[in-house]
């Protein structure tokens, strides 16, 4: 199986698309300054967020919700 993978600047305005439809922009704004004073390790959060996931796996996952109008 071939993965393509988007620059990080495609993923996180796709990202900022989808929390704004969710959130109101006051919060969002609050979401935003919160992660630019997020002092904490990504690395260390994502494999705990991610153990025991594959790419596959985690692909899977992405298109289940896709399918079901969640993403």
């Amino acid at each position: 199986m071939t993965v393509k993978l988007a620059n990080s600047q495609q993923v996180l305005q796709e990202a900022i698309e989808i929390l704004l439809t969710h959130l109101s922009p006051a919060k969002m704004a609050l979401l935003l300054a919160s992660w630019q004073r997020d002092e904490s390790d990504y690395v260390k959060m994502k494999d705990k967020l991610f153990e025991g996931e594959t790419v596959a796996s985690v692909y899977r996952q992405a298109k289940e919700l896709e399918a079901q109008g969640t993403i």
